[in-house]
């Protein structure tokens, strides 16, 4: 080293106004030479005592909206709605009209967490049913949310089912159905769906951090049983898991795990909970949320 020279390892992060640009663009990514990384909202362990389940299914974790009171809190979570509507998809322009995509993002947002039907979704947002596939695309791309794929074994058969889609946080969920002045009660359907959501956003959230490469689905059969997530671990293990907002599991909670698991054999069968008593009925294991995370990630 020459005198007077100092040499530093710098490490460079790299981010970007436009998600989308970054994914469509012509922009060099330094393919191989890069590392990617994925940032989310808060998680549950990362925000430690600070955290509050109820408070999380209605602001959602933000950064910005932790610390702010709840009048602030919404006004932020509004106003993070309106900007995205104005600076990512008008100046953009990803679409010439914003009005119909705006109707359809409200649709969209009532139908969060449910299987898609892009039909009805058009009929309820008063646009045309091609356009609905797009719009969903441009929520993708934007990082606004992601889908949930169907399970099976082949991918293409998989690609002609359809899929559920998730907004990435419950508070602006919230805020694009207009509902944050509403107050979120446990034992209601908005409070089991907000929680169902917000398990699911963890674990998504945390496989990235962990970098454990689980794949993601769900399952419903021609029987209409429905298992709201499923686990494919590298080497081709799966988890099962039914998520209830209750306190309590009870026998009824697993009939769909116990009918469903006779088609994966050896799979994990686990019912999410708020019970915080861990138990066992049969071959499921019943875990509270914060222990069944712990035990996944």
């Amino acid at each position: 080293m020459q005198k007077g020279i100092v040499k530093y390892k710098i490490k460079f992060a790299l981010t970007g106004s436009s998600a989308r640009k970054l994914r469509r663009g012509a922009g060099n990514l330094l393919g191989g030479r890069a590392f990617e990384f994925h940032l989310h909202p808060f998680t549950s362990v990362e925000l430690g005592k600070q955290f509050s389940l109820i408070e999380a299914l209605k602001w959602g974790t933000l950064p910005e909206v932790i610390p702010l009171e709840p009048a602030d809190k919404e006004r932020k979570l509004y106003s993070y709605v309106s900007t995205y509507l104005k600076e990512e998809i008008l100046v953009e322009q990803i679409v010439r009209n914003i009005e119909p995509f705006r109707k359809f993002l409200e649709v969209a947002a009532q139908m969060n967490g449910k299987i898609l039907n892009y039909a009805k979704i058009a009929r309820d947002a008063g646009i045309e049913e091609r356009s609905v596939a797009r719009y969903y695309q441009i929520l993708n791309d934007t990082l606004v949310g992601f889908f949930l794929d169907p399970f099976h074994n082949s991918v293409r058969k998989r690609q002609t089912q359809k899929s559920k889609f998730y907004f990435f946080d419950t508070g602006v969920t919230r805020a694009i159905q207009n509902t944050l002045t509403i107050d979120v009660q446990p034992q209601t359907e908005s409070y089991g769906n907000l929680f169902e959501q917000f398990f699911i956003l963890e674990c998504f959230r945390l496989n990235d951090y962990c970098e454990k490469r689980y794949r993601f689905s769900y399952l419903k059969t021609k029987d209409n049983l429905e298992i709201d997530l499923i686990i494919e671990k590298p080497g081709g293990k799966y988890v099962l898991i039914e998520i209830k907002s209750k306190t309590e599991v009870q026998t009824d909670d697993i009939r769909s795990l116990a009918q469903v698991s006779e088609d994966f054999k050896n799979a994990e069968l686990i019912v999410v909970s708020n019970q915080k008593q861990g138990s066992k009925i049969q071959n499921v294991k019943c875990l509270y949320w914060k222990e069944a995370l712990e035990y996944l990630f």
